[in-house]
């Protein structure tokens, strides 16, 4: 047999296939390993701590360089549970949902109202300009004359009942689109977002209606500390007690439809 004639005494497709089941189970594990980067290390759910760091299953942090300097590694350099929530395990066993513990279920960050620590700091477009902003301040920025605009619109909560005057508009100067409006509660008070995408604004009726919250839970609503933009943490918040609304506004929100 001639130098180099494998193929006479080597079963070539069989080579190939097992090549690529090894490529294949390598794959597998390289991808399980790597979605292992965000939720990783695991919390045990009775005892709430943190199991053991496993070097293998785990992969080494990888560094992303953000655009304002800041380096963020996944895994996270430090890993630790969250307990942002006033809440309770309705049953022993894992899996069981939770539900509210606190006096106030909208505070209480379970379900929808759940939120996680974002930076507190505020989101920025490309040439480093505060990205979510009232009118006031990004002026080159006007309602559409075709559209209804909420600026002096009577802001009616789920339960009919007057909330507050929409004093501006807050804009997104990166997507060019309207976030929340501002709404004054009463007249000199404080002043909220409400999220745009909560709330229906009415051309001929010329309200702003929300079912997410009852007027008197406005005053509730999660601050923000600069007048004129929003940190990331700060719209985490804001939404956050939206969507609990949904859900926990009245007690019979929480109950089954049937």
């Amino acid at each position: 047999m001639p130098t180099g004639a494998l193929t006479g005494y080597v079963d070539v497709a069989q080579i190939v296939l097992y090549a690529f089941w090894i490529f294949f189970a390598g794959l597998v594990f390289w991808i399980r390993r790597e979605d292992r980067r965000e939720g990783y290390p695991l919390e045990a759910e009775v005892t709430g701590t943190l199991k053991s760091h496993d070097p293998i299953l785990i992969p080494a942090p990888k560094l992303f360089r953000l655009s304002d300097g800041k380096v963020k590694s996944a895994p996270p350099a430090t890993t630790g549970p969250d307990r942002n929530y006033v809440g309770r395990k309705r049953e022993p066993w894992p899996g069981a949902p939770l539900e509210p513990a606190g006096p106030d279920p909208m505070l209480d960050h379970v379900g929808p109202g759940s939120w996680v620590a974002r930076d507190d700091d505020f989101d920025r477009t490309f040439d480093g300009q505060k990205r979510i902003v009232p009118l006031r301040v990004a002026t080159h920025f006007v309602v559409h004359e075709d559209g209804p605009n909420p600026i002096g619109m009577t802001v009616f909560g789920a339960d009919r009942q007057v909330a507050g005057i929409v004093t501006d508009i807050w804009i997104d100067r990166g997507e060019c689109f309207a976030r929340y409006y501002e709404v004054e509660l009463g007249a000199g008070g404080r002043r909220v977002l409400m999220p745009v995408t909560f709330c229906r604004t009415g051309r001929f009726s010329r309200t702003v209606k929300t079912e997410a919250l009852l007027a008197a839970q406005f005053a509730a609503i999660p601050p923000h500390a600069d007048p004129d933009s929003v940190t990331l943490l700060e719209e985490e918040k804001v939404m956050a007690y939206f969507g609990a609304g949904t859900l926990y506004a009245t007690p019979q929100r929480a109950e089954t439809l049937i």
